[in-house]
């Protein structure tokens, strides 16, 4: 066999191959930019900086994981998230908050000494995700306040969500469907930040 027929052999071999691979699909946890309310609401009382967001290990990797009937999980290699999964958590979470409290998130940054401070930290308990039936997601999140500059007393608020959305059978559907339960937890910190950064005497929705 002559050098150039080999090389052409290599070449089929290599090109067979490629066209044999499974195709990668990304999804990401961020709502798409015209999924935003139609009209802003008053800034927030106060600056917001989101901390970094825990996930169980199970789940917190490349690929997407699914809880199988036998209660198994099923780690989908071929199915991936844009990001590490607790960056894409801290993201979606973060340009849903942007949105409802009209403000940005400012950690990273230099803070306005003279307005309130108010931390969210989230601890992502459960991240599951069955194809066909549901997206559930169970957090415990906690609020902290500094009203004064920096080194003054924090006053805190734990509270925690279990938010379940209905999902299609399609990896898409049921990737929407935990856009729509992050969409959901947004509002509710959303709301009791505000109000509880106005009057500490209301608690956890």
């Amino acid at each position: 066999m002559t050098l150039r027929r080999k090389f052409a052999v290599l070449a089929a071999v290599f090109g067979l191959a490629a066209c044999s691979s499974p195709t990668l699909r990304y999804y990401t946890l961020v709502a798409p930019i015209d999924s935003a309310p139609p009209q802003r609401s008053a800034p927030a009382p106060f600056q917001f900086e989101m901390l970094p967001v825990l996930l169980p290990v199970q789940v917190d990797q490349p690929p997407l994981v699914v809880r199988q009937g036998d209660g198994s999980l099923a780690i989908l290699d071929t199915e991936r998230w844009g990001a590490p999964l607790g960056d894409e958590f801290h993201d979606a979470l973060t340009a849903q908050l942007e949105q409802l409290w009209n403000r940005r998130d400012v950690a990273g940054l230099p803070k306005n000494s003279d307005e309130p401070l108010l931390s969210l930290r989230a601890d992502v308990r459960r991240f599951e995700s069955v194809p066909g039936q549901f997206a559930l997601i169970d957090v415990v999140w906690n609020l902290s306040l500094r009203s004064g500059p920096s080194g003054s007393k924090r006053e805190n608020l734990t509270c925690s969500s279990v938010i379940r959305e209905n999902a299609a059978a399609s990896m898409e559907n049921l990737v929407l469907a935990h856009q729509r339960a992050v969409g959901r937890l947004a509002e509710e910190i959303a709301q009791t930040g505000r109000n509880w950064s106005q009057q500490r005497t209301t608690g956890c929705p």
